[in-house]
């Protein structure tokens, strides 16, 4: 269920701004975007996992207040990561 180690590089790989980011606001969205979507996955076949349903719902809380930073601070790079990972935003 949890992400590995080289998928989580791959991501940082595909959305960093220069070559030593790892925690930019872009990296952290697809990251929480990644786990979301697996998240969601096991929520689909184990419905009454509600500790899950409880972290998963952190996690957008999360994803929506760095995305609002995101658009204040740098509106190209928000439209550049919504289209990326194609949140409808």
């Amino acid at each position: 269920m949890s992400m590995t180690v080289e998928e989580k590089q791959e991501i940082v790989k595909k959305h960093r701004m220069h070559k030593e980011d790892t925690g930019s606001p872009e990296v952290q969205v697809a990251l929480l975007t990644a786990k979301i979507n697996q998240l969601s996955e096991h929520l689909k076949s184990h419905k009454k996992d509600f500790s899950s349903r409880r972290g998963l719902l952190k996690m957008v809380s999360k994803r929506s207040g760095l995305l609002k930073y995101l658009s204040r601070t740098a509106p190209e790079c928000y439209r550049e990561i919504i289209k990326k990972l194609g949140l409808r935003k």
